[in-house]
């Protein structure tokens, strides 16, 4: 099997591929795939005891954004496609209300916290133009 036009990553960029899937060309969607890595490493700094807790909801809720967008942008309509963005645009709320408890917690540092707000802040007005787009 050929491998070679698949999507790679490198360094948490994307390279510039044939793209086989409407999504990968999103810009907010490339954004949300990265900051969903970055979630994740954030979270392995979470306690052990916060493992199925705190830290599971952040990933999920990172990871939500990333799959809702890809899986809205294959709809066969625009309101189908704007219910999918709007469901990213909870789950990123979602994230940013994790962060507020992980700091609060003292599980991440004001640094993390602002660094991941301000990105969450970002991608949410990117979910948001695309939607007001359509």
């Amino acid at each position: 099997m050929d491998h070679s036009s698949w999507l790679v990553t490198c360094n948490f960029k994307l390279k510039k591929i044939p793209m086989a899937f409407r999504f990968e060309e999103l810009k907010v969607w490339q954004m949300a795939l990265d900051l969903s890595n970055e979630i994740d490493l954030l979270s392995k700094k979470f306690p052990v005891e916060e493992r199925f807790s705190l830290s599971s909801q952040i990933k999920r809720a990172a990871d939500s954004v990333v799959l809702n967008i890809a899986e809205g942008s294959t709809g066969q309509t625009k309101p189908e496609f704007k219910r999918f963005l709007d469901i990213a645009l909870r789950s990123a709320v979602e994230v940013v209300a994790c962060l507020f408890i992980a700091i609060k917690r003292n599980y991440i540092s004001k640094e993390e916290f602002d660094k991941n707000y301000t990105a969450y802040e970002v991608i949410c007005k990117m979910i948001t133009k695309l939607r007001d787009s359509m």
